[in-house]
């Protein structure tokens, strides 16, 4: 079942009435009240940001941020550094062919890990 097929929650239809009330007593582009915007980022919390957003008519990434400064949300730090370390993958069967000023190499590879490859194509790139 999807949100078209859901009733609308009672505090999200009074909301979107109030805002459409406050809407319409207001020019086009006024500035939305805080207390109507704390209103929307307590339902967005309760029933999800694009639901809330696409209900109430709202900006979703404006909203979004508001959830996300709003007092009560713990703010993550964001990481410093992160090492990602893979395992060297090892080449099954390929070739390879590079070419570069000193002419053209063609390698046939079987079981070579991939960061070996690399350093004998750049070693024979380099080498004068």
């Amino acid at each position: 079942m999807s949100h078209k097929d859901t009733p609308l929650p009672e505090q999200l239809q009074q909301l979107r009435q109030r805002l459409e009330e406050w809407r319409n007593a207001h020019i086009r582009r006024s500035r939305l009240p805080e207390e109507l915007w704390a209103a929307a980022v307590e339902l967005a919390r309760q029933h999800g940001l694009f639901r809330t957003a696409h209900t109430l008519r709202l900006d979703y990434t404006n909203l979004k941020k508001r959830v996300q400064t709003a007092p009560g949300m713990r703010a993550v730090p964001p990481a410093a550094f992160m090492e990602l370390v893979a395992p060297s993958p090892v080449a099954s069967e390929c070739t390879v062919e590079v070419e570069s000023a000193r002419g053209k190499l063609r390698v046939a590879i079987k079981g070579m890990a991939a960061p070996e490859v690399m350093s004998l194509i750049r070693s024979w790139a380099t080498e004068a």
